[in-house]
């Protein structure tokens, strides 16, 4: 690990433009609430963090597998007992799968405890004849309508960090409690299996887990890990002052984002001369890059260097989210460049937000069929470079919403009105996110 960059400190980033940062009425009022931040205990330690490099280290070595997934913009009304517990368990069956499959340990990293906030195309909507702030996360505005409702808020900030902090106790408790024992049938429904053109094969695969399971324990051997699980939580780190606040000097002679073990920097804010390069560059925390269309390979691979520059594994993952239609266009020269740069990545597939369609009636939606499509020339792509993809990153929820279009289920365009939850982007839902485990470890 390496001390502080030079002539970087937690607020450096002020010297340069921020994209995508929220306008306040009252910036004396932001000041103190960020006073009142930077007071509280950290969410995460940075022993976390270390270790959550050397997993990332490993996994493009083609040693380990990634699992990222969670809401698009998590609600504050979510930190409740059923919404984390539908959340941790999808997550979990779709490892177990994708471990089961892949001989891989399997990277456990949530979208949650603090993905409140979200870039947005345009500043302003019209509602009812009025431009009003467009809604830009839980801990921005509120999502109502309303002039006076969409106001940035600044306490909203403070709010987000106890619901995050909330939400992670919970998480906790549940690794550790014995949640994630496989042990227990009820915890999986396979309803839509009945459905599902392979179905043979996926429940013979759910059914070989169980018998492996028993077997072990069979010979007297019952392993914690059965039972117990690494989780780490992740999250944009788009809010510049909140994430300075959360940033902090730690022994080592670092500095750490305590906010969430892993933070991201969006297609929106990704600029080489940017606020947000400037302030990634000097944390300790794993970065993630999403990579998009309007990125060109020598633009990401000089932000690598930026954020990067002694070319440490474990450091910075690429979330390429191209669109079924243009990967084939674009991710063959990206990986060509970051390959003859002999930069140190970690390559992941975003699949859903290339995806994005509205139907005839104007409600957002993605197709099952189109984000599958996405994921498997990605793959095939990787292995045609003699690359590795070594993580997979979606948009889900463990409930069952009817937000994407597809599946073994069916969900048509009329059916999406039937339990359309997400307040930005549409997720799979529980049976389409198990059904996309199933699919991707046959990649594997």
């Amino acid at each position: 690990m390496r001390t502080a960059p030079e002539n970087w400190r937690p607020d450096s980033w002020k010297a340069f433009t921020a994209a995508q940062q929220p306008l306040y009425d009252d910036p004396a009022h932001v000041q103190e609430v960020i006073r009142r931040i930077r007071s509280w205990p950290p969410l995460v330690y940075p022993g976390e963090v270390k270790q959550l490099r050397r997993e990332l280290a490993l996994a493009s070595e083609r040693r380990r597998f990634i699992l990222q997934g969670g809401d698009c913009a998590e609600k504050f009304s979510d930190c409740n007992r059923e919404s984390i517990t539908a959340k941790l368990k999808i997550l979990l069956q779709m490892s177990v799968i994708l471990c089961y499959a892949s001989k891989r340990p399997i990277i456990k990293i949530g979208r949650i405890a603090g993905q409140y906030g979200k870039p947005r195309s345009n500043l302003t909507e019209e509602v009812r004849g009025c431009q009003i702030h467009s809604y830009r996360g839980d801990n921005i505005n509120a999502f109502e309508p309303d002039a006076e409702a969409r106001k940035p808020d600044p306490e909203r900030l403070a709010q987000g960090q106890q619901i995050a902090a909330m939400t992670l106790n919970y998480i906790r408790a549940l690794s550790a409690g014995g949640f994630a024992d496989l042990h227990h049938p009820d915890h999986w429904n396979l309803n839509f299996l009945s459905r599902a053109p392979h179905r043979e094969q996926y429940e013979a695969t759910i059914s070989s887990i169980h018998k492996a399971i028993g077997f072990v324990e069979s010979i007297g051997y019952r392993d914690a890990s059965s039972s117990k699980i690494d989780f780490y939580t992740s999250h944009e780190g788009l809010i510049l002052a909140l994430e300075e606040a959360m940033t902090s000097l730690h022994t080592d002679g670092a500095y750490y984002n305590h906010g969430a073990h892993m933070l991201w920097i969006g297609d929106r804010t990704r600029q080489v001369n940017g606020a947000h390069a400037e302030y990634f560059r000097g944390i300790e925390n794993p970065v993630g890059i999403k990579v998009g269309p309007s990125s060109s390979p020598e633009e990401i691979s000089e932000l690598i260097h930026i954020i990067n520059p002694s070319n440490e594994a474990g450091r910075i993952m690429l979330i390429t989210r191209f669109g079924c239609e243009a990967v084939q266009d674009f991710l063959p020269a990206m990986i060509e460049q970051i390959s003859s740069a002999r930069q140190k990545v970690c390559w992941s597939c975003d699949p859903m937000h290339g995806n994005i369609i509205k139907t005839k009636n104007g409600i957002k939606t993605r197709d099952f069929n189109a984000i599958l499509a996405e994921l498997k020339r990605t793959f095939e792509i990787h292995k045609q470079l003699r690359s590795y993809l070594g993580a997979v990153h979606f948009e889900l929820t463990g409930e069952d919403v009817t937000e994407c279009t597809g599946g073994a289920e069916g969900i048509t365009d009329q059916d999406l009105s039937t339990n359309y939850e997400s307040f930005c982007d549409p997720r799979l839902n529980y049976s389409q996110s198990l059904e996309m485990a199933f699919l991707i470890a046959q990649m594997l």
